[in-house]
């Protein structure tokens, strides 16, 4: 597949040998959520955001697996680098039991494994001081971990502080600190002591005109700030383990926060030493043009949560919030995948060697003033930073309408929020590719919106 030329060619989607798949996967396979009913061919061409399916359809996946693909399929940029190592078993070690290396000297190793990974992460999170990381095998895992070590750090801890419409993984620990869709928490105990507080977007939200209720009084104090003693409230800050955000809310919706929202939990974190956790599992790792999504914004977080595009579970924090104790944090594969340690190294090594946050930046730019350009009335609204973009409806049924035509013509997408369509195009997207998406798109939109005024 040349991917300087390819182009989605789909016919009727799901194709029968498709439907074979996922009625043969679904024999045995709990139910779980599924975007779509396309089926990877893995041995089939495949290059950056073009895939072929099992029934030979070309599609162009702009989702990347919600990000967990951050430069596509079979991209050279990490591929060319894999082809030099030569598949190992076990691919997987006891991670926390014994460790792996390749060569005599961990600095002239001819492949990275795990140490050199968290070498790299505490890099790209030095300006906050982050010097330490613990690997996991997930994001739910990752952001257990970050809840866990804020705990150990925090003697008297008794609560933890989430905010409205959040998203931060499906374990129990998790789950006590989601708010975003009921189907998620129902009925599941929780952790006791997690509080909420809303989570200001930018559209408009201010301390002297709030909407959502984060700030109160016309801007004499947040929520946040006004339930902690001394300042009129009941808890006390020194008996908060951690404040949890996602700077940019993912499942929730791509809700972008404002920057008075922002600095306010910020502020909050540092007056009262409560330790900030970001949860970058969907929007760290250049998504954003930023190496994390926190870094667009005015605070500083005590420990940032990685997953997905980096291939593992990352914990990154500093050795003082860490427990000192070696007992405190383990897990069997933690730190013990020999290929995705390799590849989570690559993509980083990719991002720098191809200046890919600023690539992000530009083809970001470019989707958002083609599909603002020429957006119908049905769209609400076009945002985004990078290629974390995201194009609101007026509402869910048109959303839905939208993911399934263009689906049609070959094109991936995702919903999120309640009526919002998200678009993750690879980091290394090219001009050409982000004007075929967002052409295709915008086609899907015209389609639905036409297929409404007649029924």
């Amino acid at each position: 597949m040349d991917r300087d030329t390819a182009e989605p060619d789909a016919d009727a989607l799901p194709g029968p040998n498709a439907e074979r798949w996922v009625s043969f996967h679904g024999e045995h396979a709990a139910p779980s959520e599924y975007s779509h009913e396309f089926v990877w061919d893995v041995t089939a061409e495949a290059d950056g955001p073009f895939v072929t399916d099992v029934d030979g359809n070309v599609l162009l996946d702009f989702t990347c697996h919600i990000g967990a693909a951050p430069l596509g399929y079979n991209n050279e940029k990490v591929l060319g680098k894999l082809r030099e190592f030569d598949l190992v078993e076990p691919m997987k070690i006891a991670g926390q039991d014994m460790y792996f290396g390749s060569g005599p000297d961990p600095e002239d190793a001819p492949f990275p494994g795990s140490s050199h990974l968290m070498e790299q992460l505490t890099d790209v999170s030095s300006h906050y001081g982050m010097d330490t990381v613990f690997l996991s095998n997930s994001g739910a895992e990752a952001v257990e971990n970050a809840m866990k070590i804020t705990h150990d750090a925090t003697p008297a801890a008794k609560y933890g502080y989430a905010f409205s419409g959040s998203f931060h993984g499906r374990t129990l620990g998790t789950l006590s600190v989601t708010r975003s869709k009921e189907v998620y928490t129902r009925h599941y105990p929780e952790i006791a002591g997690i509080r909420t507080v809303p989570f200001c977007d930018d559209r408009g939200c201010s301390s002297a005109t709030c909407e959502c209720g984060f700030f109160t009084d016309g801007g004499a104090g947040s929520q946040l700030r006004n339930a902690l003693a001394p300042e009129g409230g009941h808890v006390d800050p020194a008996e908060i383990a951690f404040l949890i955000l996602e700077p940019i809310q993912g499942v929730g919706g791509y809700r972008f926060p404002s920057e008075e929202f922002m600095a306010e939990v910020g502020a909050v974190s540092d007056e009262y030493d409560i330790p900030l956790v970001v949860d970058e599992i969907q929007s760290g790792i250049g998504r954003t043009g930023e190496m994390w999504a926190v870094d667009h914004y005015p605070v500083e977080p005590d420990v940032i949560a990685s997953a997905k595009a980096l291939r593992v579970g990352a914990t990154i924090s500093r050795s003082d919030v860490f427990p000192s104790e070696k007992n405190r944090l383990g897990s069997t594969f933690g730190g013990g995948d020999v290929l995705a340690s390799m590849m989570g190294s690559f993509t980083l090594e990719a991002i720098a060697e191809h200046d890919l946050l600023a690539n992000a930046t530009d083809r970001g730019r470019q989707a958002r003033e083609l599909l603002g350009d020429d957006a119908p009335d049905s769209v609400v609204d076009v945002r985004g930073k990078g290629l974390m973009l995201a194009v609101e409806f007026d509402t869910a049924d048109r959303r839905d309408a939208v993911v399934a035509e263009a689906l049609e013509r070959g094109l991936l997408t995702l919903g999120c929020g309640k009526k919002t369509i998200r678009l993750l195009p690879p980091l290394d997207a090219t001009e050409r590719e982000i004007e075929l998406g967002t052409s295709i798109f915008l086609e899907a939109v015209e389609a639905a919106d036409t297929a409404a005024a007649t029924a």
